[in-house]
């Protein structure tokens, strides 16, 4: 079992910048990978970013390139997502997810609130 604790969500305006950090526990392993989704209101839950634990390797939406940035400190088993630009329509609740390699996301965060007003 994987634990992961979100946290760093708010409310802020158009524009701005917000840091998410989601710190992973429990049976963690260099072999699996972070992921960062999202679900705003009546809408399907979307993938946002992810990255793989033992490569660094990432993956965005189209979405939010050049935007929002995943991150990881291996040393404190904590992902990061930066996210500058925020425009309103990335307002949602954001889960922390992780997965071991090969398989689906499948431990899930309790997921934190962002909301941009514009």
């Amino acid at each position: 079992q994987v634990q992961l604790v979100e946290s760093g969500g708010g409310l802020v305006q158009a524009g701005d910048s917000l840091r998410l950090s989601c710190t992973a526990s429990g049976r963690t392993s260099s072999d699996y990978r972070l992921g960062w989704f999202r679900q705003a209101p009546g809408k399907d839950r979307e993938f946002v970013a992810g990255v793989s634990w033992r490569s660094g390797r990432t993956s965005y939406a189209d979405s939010v390139k050049g935007r929002f940035t995943i991150s990881r400190d291996n040393a404190k088993n904590t992902v990061y997502l930066e996210m500058n630009s925020l425009k309103p329509e990335d307002t949602a609740v954001y889960y922390c997810a992780a997965a071991y390699v090969g398989t689906a996301y499948n431990y899930w965060g309790q997921g934190t609130q962002v909301t941009v007003s514009s």
